[in-house]
């Protein structure tokens, strides 16, 4: 049950961040460039994003997302 429990908090932090990524994709390409991201997150660095942008493409998809706000470098989605 507890098994249960978990996988369901990790599902719902990932339907999180993806309402999230969709909500800071302006233009709806499916990528989140820096430009995208300071709209939502001002303080975004260049540094800290080069840091999320783990294939170096220059733009976020939704995994580079999901591993910066589990790894703290962007804040975990919110309702409110």
């Amino acid at each position: 049950m507890t098994k249960f429990i978990v996988i369901l908090i990790g599902l719902g932090a990932l339907a999180q961040s993806a309402v999230a990524a969709t909500e800071i994709d302006a233009n709806g390409d499916g990528l989140m460039t820096i430009e995208e991201v300071r709209a939502v997150y001002p303080e975004m660095t260049a540094e800290v994003f080069s840091e999320i942008d783990a294939n170096g493409d220059g733009a976020l998809d939704d995994d580079e997302m999901v591993a910066g706000q589990e790894n703290g470098l962007i804040p975990a989605a919110t309702d409110g």
